[in-house]
């Protein structure tokens, strides 16, 4: 948070902030994954910000800055300025390097309004790193919460808020669209509380009906109707002590909305058929992703529930933090699969940044691992396949500005001469794509066949006839006999190595 006279000193720069929102660059994506997550807050919004290999300083929140560093990022220094209403003008440098606005390349400068910049904009350098160019009114901190990631405004001020109430006996209500992780919020504040100790009890009140809600949540007396032999404990009795979690609360039945009221107000509640009083000290936290206070949901409630509230914002309201979330999900792959795991194609990863993610971190994480099995299996993930639309329908990718007031217009970018591609980028490209030929041409534009006459040019890319042996056995022992990892060691197209060792008896 910023401090009561509303100046803060940066962990990156140890400049002293006004209030006003500033402009941030966030490492969306960069080969070495450890980058991923960094930023860098330019304080003076008079001074332009000019983004090279070296400069500016990239630093998680506490330690030391450094450049973007990968040789894939030009010297010379692509240029953001500020112009009048919010906007930005984004000028390319005079290099090879090709830069990407919102997954589309660009060649000539370009006017990037206000509303894009509050939206996110991705920037795509050398087909081997992302930033994300946003608005950020928070100090970046380390203030983690278990299962709730993000180096954003928004993840910041939600763990705030968490480690807040959660100390606290009050009644938590969870506001976000479906996948936000309001239940991983749920669960965090009950570890986080006096009560984690405790279980933490949960029920999705979208599946039950007016009857079998009742049951569920306060109990049953014998004989309370045909076939009930024996009385049954609720789950507010089953909570007593601990914490009580109601998902989809805004789907309650109406008969059950002030049975909940007094319950919460004074902690009795009378079980179904029972004549005496119960009492239950569950605190409980709710969630929904509806609006209650605009359909047929007791207002009384409503206000008895939202003595605390927390809105979990959407994906596409915190971009900058999708780098992060992939990580942890190769991480999370890693240790479930015990194997070392393909690179991402470059190409998929920018199509996650730009997507605006209607399911958000839940449909992000199923998409992940899809991707990674597919990947596993030596085919090309495609993001339009596996999200199941068309490029053109994605809804993320705000086209930059083409006419809208005077400045730099958008010029789409010229498809490029193969002589025009350097070293570089070619080994770059099949780095990204854990060396298959198809997916490394798809990310340069060019046709499998070209992408062929690249690799036969280059200085450093090897024939796997070409290579010995012994050389080849000690690259299937380093790479663990992972086909990708050992073409990365051996600089050789993956599908012409996998073709060799197999002609070998190398390889099953």
């Amino acid at each position: 948070m910023f401090d009561s006279d509303h100046t803060f000193t940066s962990p990156l720069t140890g400049t002293p902030y006004a209030g006003a929102p500033v402009l941030t660059l966030t490492v969306l994506w960069h080969p070495d994954l450890a980058r991923i997550g960094e930023q860098y807050l330019q304080v003076d919004a008079e001074q332009a910000l000019e983004v090279s290999r070296f400069f500016p300083p990239f630093a998680h929140p506490g330690r030391d800055g450094l450049g973007l560093g990968h040789g894939s990022v030009s010297r010379q220094p692509l240029r953001l300025a500020r112009e009048t209403g919010g906007r930005l003008a984004l000028t390319p440098p005079d290099s090879r390097m090709t830069v990407e606005v919102n997954g589309s390349e660009i060649a000539q400068a370009v006017m990037l309004e206000r509303a894009q910049l509050d939206h996110g904009i991705v920037l795509g350098l050398g087909r081997s790193i992302l930033l994300c160019v946003h608005w950020t009114d928070r100090l970046p901190r380390d203030n983690p919460v278990a299962g709730l990631l993000g180096v954003s405004a928004a993840a910041i001020q939600v763990r705030e808020l968490i480690r807040t109430v959660a100390p606290t006996e009050l009644p938590v209500l969870l506001l976000g669209e479906t996948g936000t992780g309001k239940e991983v919020a749920a669960r965090a504040i009950h570890a986080l509380g006096q009560r984690a100790d405790r279980p933490l009890v949960a029920v999705n009140m979208a599946v039950m009906n007016e009857g079998l809600a009742a049951a569920e949540l306060f109990g049953t007396a014998r004989g309370a109707y045909t076939g009930a032999q024996s009385a049954r404990s609720g789950l507010f009795a089953e909570a007593d002590g601990a914490t009580l979690f109601l998902d989809e609360i805004g789907n309650t039945p109406a008969a059950v909305q002030p049975m909940l009221l007094r319950v919460l107000e004074s902690g009795q509640y009378r079980v179904v058929g029972g004549d005496t009083e119960r009492r239950s000290s569950a605190r409980v936290i709710a969630a929904t992703d509806q609006d209650l206070s605009g359909q047929d949901f007791s207002q009384a409630l409503l206000r008895r529930l939202e003595r605390f509230v927390i809105t979990l914002p959407p994906l596409r309201a915190r971009r900058e933090d999708i780098g992060v979330l992939i990580v942890h999900a190769l991480a999370q792959a890693r240790s479930a699969g015990g194997a070392a795991l393909p690179a991402l194609p470059f190409a998929f990863v920018s199509a996650c940044a730009n997507y605006d993610w209607p399911g958000n971190v839940r449909q992000l994480s199923h998409v992940l691992a899809r991707a990674l099995l597919l990947a596993q299996a030596g085919q090309l993930p495609l993001f339009e396949a596996l999200v199941g639309v068309r490029h053109a329908a994605w809804p993320a990718s705000l086209p930059v500005s083409t006419a809208a007031a005077p400045g730099p217009a958008a010029v789409p970018a010229r498809r490029r001469a193969l002589d025009e591609f350097n070293d570089e980028e070619v080994v770059a490209a099949l780095h990204n794509n854990g060396w298959q030929v198809q997916g490394a041409a798809a990310e340069l534009g060019i046709s499998r066949p070209s992408m062929y006459k690249l690799i036969e040019a280059h200085p450093a890319i090897r024939r796997p006839e070409a290579i010995g042996q012994e050389e080849l056995q000690q690259a299937m022992a380093q790479g663990g006999a992972d086909i990708e990892r050992c073409a990365a060691l051996l600089l050789v197209p993956a599908e012409a190595l996998r073709r060799h060792l197999r002609g070998l008896g190398l390889l099953g």
